[in-house]
């Protein structure tokens, strides 16, 4: 009989305001070390934004955000990344003109980890990029540099990695490399919020879903299940389709 084991990422009653918009009205889920769970919802839904505040890139204005029995709520970015937080970006921004190497050595020094022998060639030869280790991350092609801000990420060893539109822009096969390498991560205990857009990504590699809409949770549970509740099939196709 396994015992229980608290959540790693624990989201209650979550606020973010732009104006008078929220963009997350009281957004709550859990996330477990080890899993892989989906964030989906139509645009302006609140993905990116619940992405953005759990990494401290913004501040919330209400609710709570705990990493195992630690509030992080408007923590900076750089203090979640020691804590054991980060994330991947929908337009990587690595640095240009620095080789694709040297942009994970720089990450491995500034995750705090440089004398724990994290190997930056090694993880460029997990995704696949150690062929490109020499060159200028602007050489890359926009899905090499997706997997390079995937490797910087790995590279600050974190216990929960967000990952923001990953496979947007990757190819069938690409796509399937990459969803059997975010499902190592998980079995290694690696906690992973994903959001996107691509249905049949998420079928493959996550093992919930949440479903959002005006930045509250209106499904959660596996997507063959979201995919049969009228409340999903209203806010995706603007209609019940039981109707």
């Amino acid at each position: 009989m396994s015992l229980k084991t608290e959540p790693l990422l624990q989201v209650t009653g979550l606020v973010k305001r732009f104006g008078g918009f929220r963009a997350l009205d009281g957004l709550q889920f859990h996330l477990n070390a080890g899993e892989i769970l989906g964030l989906v919802g139509p645009n302006g839904s609140g993905k990116t934004t619940c992405i953005n505040v759990i990494s401290g890139l913004y501040a919330p204005d209400g609710g709570e955000i705990r990493l195992g029995n630690r509030s992080i709520g408007g923590l900076p970015s750089y203090r979640l990344v020691h804590a054991g937080i980060n994330r991947t970006f929908q337009v990587p921004k690595p640095f240009l003109t620095m080789t694709v190497l040297q942009n994970v050595e720089v990450s491995i020094a500034y995750g705090g980890h440089g004398h724990e022998g994290l190997d930056a060639r090694h993880l460029l030869e997990l995704l696949d990029l150690e062929s490109h280790a020499d060159k200028p991350a602007a050489e890359l092609n926009s899905a090499q540099q997706k997997l390079l801000d995937l490797a910087r990420a790995l590279a600050t060893k974190p216990r929960l990695l967000l990952v923001d539109e990953l496979a947007a822009g990757l190819n069938p096969a690409e796509l399937e490399k990459i969803s059997i390498k975010l499902k190592e991560l998980a079995r290694s205990g690696i906690a992973l919020l994903v959001v996107e857009h691509l249905m049949g990504f998420i079928d493959q590699v996550t093992d919930r879903v949440i479903v959002m809409n005006a930045g509250k949770e209106i499904f959660e549970g596996i997507l063959g299940d979201a995919i049969r509740n009228p409340r999903v099939v209203e806010v995706f196709l603007g209609h019940d389709s039981t109707a």
